[in-house]
């Protein structure tokens, strides 16, 4: 689990700009990184990296919705604002389908910068809550027999405890028994539940 504090990390081949926005961002405690082009950010990247990224999107070699794809193919889950002089709708609509938290055109108000930057942190923190989720869900469910697993899918699937039975060769009371199992090694209170865990665990099986 990431405990240190977010950065902002900035992608932007101007220099100009780069030192305006980590002046901006640092007289009000921000951490920042700076990048003067999209593979000196992918070449410095490590998964330890957690917070934002302010990418501009009109840069030599790589622009910046192309480095927004590479993060998205990579799984670099960085919550994205562009910045830009030279936007447009369509550049905007792409980059917001995309994923991105906002775009922005220079030269950006600093309060607006400051809501969208807290927004993007706000939205890394719920990632990583979510990957913490989940990743603990999917422990959960790999101390399931091979039974219990089927038990759960057919459950999940809306099959009475009868149909589970007859479709499994067992007994109305054994597939009871594989339930209760099952509820208390996932931490599920109802078949709800249940069926929310698998749907975010992507049991398909």
């Amino acid at each position: 689990m990431i405990t240190h504090e977010p950065t902002v990390f900035i992608v932007d081949d101007d220099a100009a700009v780069r030192n305006s926005l980590m002046l901006m961002l640092e007289q009000v405690g921000m951490r920042v990184r700076s990048f003067e082009h999209a593979n000196a950010f992918l070449s410095a990247y490590h998964p330890d990296f957690f917070g934002c990224i302010i990418i501009d999107v009109k840069m030599p070699g790589m622009n910046g919705l192309r480095l927004q794809e590479e993060l998205t193919w990579r799984k670099i889950e960085l919550p994205v604002i562009f910045l830009t002089g030279h936007g447009d709708i369509p550049m905007s609509v792409r980059a917001i389908r995309g994923g991105a938290v906002d775009f922005l055109t220079k030269p950006v108000i600093r309060e607006k910068l400051l809501v969208c930057v807290h927004a993007a942190f706000a939205e890394a923190k719920k990632n990583i809550s979510d990957f913490a989720r989940n990743k603990e869900m999917v422990s959960c469910l790999m101390k399931l027999t091979d039974r219990e697993r089927e038990v759960m899918t057919l459950a999940v699937q809306g099959h009475s405890n009868k149909q589970i039975a007859c479709c499994l060769g067992i007994s109305h009371r054994t597939v009871e028994i594989h339930k209760s199992k099952i509820m208390q090694k996932t931490g599920a209170s109802n078949l709800l539940d249940l069926a929310r865990i698998a749907r975010e665990c992507d049991l398909n099986e």
